[in-house]
């Protein structure tokens, strides 16, 4: 274990190595499209995980680190589970690995891990692949006492995660999707508003997935005085307090998602500076992905024409 000093005011985070040069992939599957499940051997992570916490991955020397929110752990197995959803450059690399495979380098748990404690009656919202971060939260909340109420959003059926996991550990689900393919039509917000409408006790909402969508929760149960909780996402870099990277702005104080968070009281976010900074590398990304899909298409053609001219020879 090595301990790294941190801001001024953050103290020192404890972060564990597993000592080995590779992550070795036990599984990998799409349980969505685009969407990746993988199991990792990380026993020393695993040991340490708590709900809420996450880690950040490196997939090989010259890539990028990025933070990903651990799904669940299984100590005695010495594995954690990790969803990952193709968006940019590193994501879609990640998803081209396969049972077997080896990620370079992983750091964690990192984080504060999530508040939990008989509150009463708790709300969990899913969209998306914030489902998988929700999970492990709403597990811990069902076994402290919690009326578990989960709301899991997607934009299709297809896009609807965890479902079955999250009914292992909620006392009642309710599903919406964007297009109406399955369940109710329209957004998890809608489903949480008749839940409020129809005077059901709410004494927590803990609601995870895209920034808009934790944004409106927060509106919302900001007028019906229900404490919420966000798991933010930000941009990081390494994770201990130190680059700054992951900067939020709460109540107009800066405070660093990697080490005060990433779960933040959703009434004290500025949800305007997060969606600002969220967008400062946007260009970049793009351009990011747009080679690497050059790069992809050029081993294409490479692995084409020699296949081509191998059977050429072949024929000779």
């Amino acid at each position: 274990m090595r301990h790294s000093p941190l801001l001024q005011g953050h103290g020192t985070i404890h972060l564990e190595f597993d000592g080995a040069n590779v992550f070795k992939i036990i599984h990998a599957q799409f349980i969505a499209p685009g969407i990746k499940r993988f199991i990792l051997e990380a026993p020393r992570i695993a040991r340490k995980q708590r709900p809420g916490q996450f880690v950040i991955l490196r997939v090989n020397e010259t890539g990028e680190r990025i933070p990903l929110t651990i799904e669940r752990s299984d100590p005695g197995k010495g594995t954690v589970n990790l969803v990952v959803q193709s968006i940019g450059k590193t994501t879609h690399l990640l998803n081209s690995l396969e049972t077997g495979d080896s990620i370079m380098d992983i750091v964690g748990p990192l984080g504060k891990p999530s508040e939990i404690a008989n509150f009463g009656t708790v709300v969990v919202m899913g969209g998306g692949v914030g489902t998988a971060m929700a999970y492990p939260t709403a597990a811990a909340m069902k076994r402290a006492g919690n009326r578990v109420i989960t709301i899991l959003g997607g934009r299709n059926k297809d896009l609807v995660l965890l479902e079955q996991e999250m009914r292992e550990v909620s006392d009642t689900v309710f599903v919406t999707t964007d297009d109406g393919s399955y369940a109710d039509k329209g957004l998890v917000t809608d489903k949480l508003r008749q839940l409020i409408e129809n005077g059901t006790r709410i004494d927590l909402v803990l609601a995870v997935g895209p920034i808009p969508m934790m944004r409106a929760v927060a509106e919302m149960t900001r007028k019906e005085r229900i404490r919420t909780i966000v798991s933010l996402n930000p941009i990081m870099i390494d994770g201990t307090g130190m680059c700054g990277g992951c900067r939020v702005l709460v109540e107009g104080k800066s405070e660093f998602a990697c080490v005060d968070g990433p779960e933040f009281d959703a009434h004290r976010v500025d949800f305007a500076v997060l969606v600002q900074r969220n967008s400062m590398y946007r260009d970049a990304e793009k351009r990011s992905m747009e080679q690497y899909q050059r790069e992809l298409e050029e081993k294409k053609t490479t692995a084409k024409t020699q296949a081509e001219m191998a059977c050429a020879l072949e024929g000779k």
